[in-house]
């Protein structure tokens, strides 16, 4: 989905408090998915919420988490060298059992997935990728 067909819901109102803590973060005026699940474990917001506000404020997310975009090239993979990191055993076939009909995962599935085997989100996203697992949603509403 590209940046300008992103959805925020009409009745959605930004919490100040949101705005300001992604101001604080911008970096080149974007916001790293890091910086924005910062601001959500800080306000005990909701991920979603943190998108949809960085949407109104028309701020760009980058350098997502699982190495889908913001990176130069797009992906991160090549940026972290993560083609060469070694992949746990059960990793794929998780990522398989995971995937629904139409070979999707959700965002917060990939970042369980990677806790479960203790591996880099990068590194899923990867081998999802791999396996032509598209991911979405993502949890902060970019794609």
């Amino acid at each position: 989905m590209a940046y300008e067909d992103r959805q925020t819901p009409e009745d959605f109102t930004p919490d100040p408090q949101i705005e300001a803590a992604i101001r604080e973060r911008l970096v080149d005026g974007k916001l790293a998915c890091a910086s924005a699940f910062a601001i959500v474990h800080a306000l005990g917001a909701k991920p979603l919420h943190v998108g949809w506000t960085a949407n109104t404020m028309e701020v760009r997310l980058d350098r997502c988490q699982l190495g889908l975009f913001g990176y130069p090239g797009k992906q991160g993979w090549d940026t972290h060298n993560v083609r060469d990191q070694p992949v746990p055993a059960g990793l794929q076939d998780a990522l398989e059992a995971a995937r629904d009909d139409e070979g999707t995962l959700p965002c917060a599935t990939a970042w369980e997935i990677a806790a479960q085997f203790e591996a880099p989100r990068m590194l899923v996203g990867y081998v999802a990728d791999t396996l032509k697992i598209k991911i979405t949603p993502c949890q902060l509403g970019a794609f």
